[in-house]
Parts: C-alpha cells; structure tokens; sequence
C-alpha cells in the first residue's frame, strides 16, 4: 500500500488513523493460522476476561511473535515495518511485540479506556500499534479511539481489562476520567473494517472497544513497533507485558533479542 503524506499527517495530528486494504488475503490466512496455533498451544500470558459454562468468551494472548512463525513472518516479510517507518516518521523499526485478542458474539464485557504506554516499558513518541482485524467489524464492534488524546499532557493508570487499575507508584500517572459516561466532551472515532484494513494507533491515545454485538467472533492481531526516539524506562509498579528476561537499564536504547530492529 502506498502510504501518502496525508495519510502520515493524519496519524501524527490525530494519534489514530484507519489504513485501508494494506494486508494482503495471504497475510490475513496466514495470521489466522498462527491464532489458531496461538490458542492450541497457549503461552503464559494468556488471560481469560469473560467466560461462561460452555467457553471462553473474552480472551487475549502477547508476546508469542517468535515462537509462532506466521507472526515472525508478518513483522519480517509482509511490508508492515515499512508502513511503521513512514508513520512514525522513523528511520529506525524495533519489533516491541504482538497481542492477540479474541471475543465471541456473546462477549458482553467491553475493553475499558485506557492508554497503552502507560502499560510499557518504552517512552518516546515515535511508535504504532496496528489492530488487524481478521474478521468483518461493523462500527458498533469497532475499537473506539479519543481523537487526539495522543497529545494530552495526563499519562494514565493503567488498567487491568478486569476492569481495576494497576498497582503503581509512578506519580506522573493519574486515573483516566470516565469517558465512557462522558462522550459528549471527547471527539471519538470508529471505523467499519473488512480483513485487510487496519487502525493505526499511537501508546498514548486513548482508547476502548465495545462488547462484540455480532453473531461473529472478533479476532484481531496488534503489530507493535517503535522508532528512533524510544527508550527503555522501569516503570515503578506492573508493566504489561513484563518482559522479565530484559536487563536493559533506564534511558538504554531498545535494541536487544527481544525488541530487535527489523528496519534501518
């Protein structure tokens, strides 16, 4: 896909922008086939925020990218690092990781608001998160992102899709405000997406997603990247994903078996 000027303005003005028809049906197949492998064969990551009786209804799953060959294939092979170039306007790509979260029609819990970054081990503004849907979306199902709010001055909480917050002591953070009871102060935006599309996102914008409302399951895949500016920081309570096996120390450049460069 070609990405324009435009396209790259958006993004940077906006902290969130729908990138249309930039995965190819090979990727999609490919992406659903490591899913499926991904949940067969789960990591210890994986977490359950919705279940009944019958099944599991709510569930994710993050940092299996180099255990699962189609997601190493799809960071290294399909072009995407090269779009996470051009957005963050970096020269450099480091892979930070994948998550994968799945709901089924019948899931009610809707993902809370929340700010990525707050979650991560990096600072730095040149990153991007790519939400891959690998199933059809109708707006009502859509991810919804605080237009924006990438540029708010606030770092947030981060809060455990369970719903309570984290345990943190980092003084910066302060509990994100209700938008949800609150729509009408915030200038919010979902799209309708086909396999294929994608939302491009920054750590710091705000963001939720519904229940799903469907009679479809919702798969999505998130490629996560950062660019030049990012650096690594210790935050003072929980990070998601911890990252146990990285020694880097505050300020070091992320460059390391578990964010590797995959564009210079």
């Amino acid at each position: 896909m070609h990405i324009d000027s435009n396209i790259i303005e958006d993004y940077n003005q906006n902290g969130v922008v729908i990138l249309k028809n930039i995965i190819s049906s090979l990727w999609i197949d490919k992406l659903r086939t490591g899913i499926e492998k991904n949940f067969n064969n789960p990591s210890k990551y994986k977490c359950v925020y919705e279940q009944n009786d019958k099944k599991e209804l709510f569930y994710d799953d993050y940092c299996n990218w180099q255990r699962i060959n189609e997601y190493k294939d799809f960071f290294y092979k399909s072009g995407i690092a090269k779009i996470a170039s051009k957005l963050m306007k970096s020269k450099k790509v480091n892979i930070f990781h994948e998550h994968v979260l799945i709901k089924q029609p019948s899931s009610k819990k809707r993902t809370p608001w929340h700010q990525d970054q707050s979650y991560y081990c990096v600072t730095g503004r040149q990153n991007v998160s790519f939400w891959c849907p690998l199933d059809l979306i109708k707006k009502e199902n859509c991810p919804e992102f605080v237009k924006k709010s990438h540029n708010w001055k606030q770092k947030f909480l981060p809060t455990k899709f369970f719903g309570e917050s984290y345990e943190h002591l980092d003084e910066e953070f302060e509990k994100i405000p209700d938008i949800e009871n609150d729509k009408d102060k915030y200038e919010i935006i979902s799209y309708e997406l086909k396999p294929g599309d994608a939302i491009a996102f920054n750590f710091s914008t705000v963001h939720g997603a519904p229940p799903n409302k469907s009679k479809n399951i919702r798969r999505a895949f998130s490629a996560r990247f950062t660019g030049d500016d990012a650096r690594y920081i210790k935050r003072k309570g929980e990070m998601s994903p911890p990252f146990p096996e990285v020694k880097l120390k505050n300020g070091d450049i992320l460059d390391c078996e578990t964010f590797p460069v995959v564009l210079n």
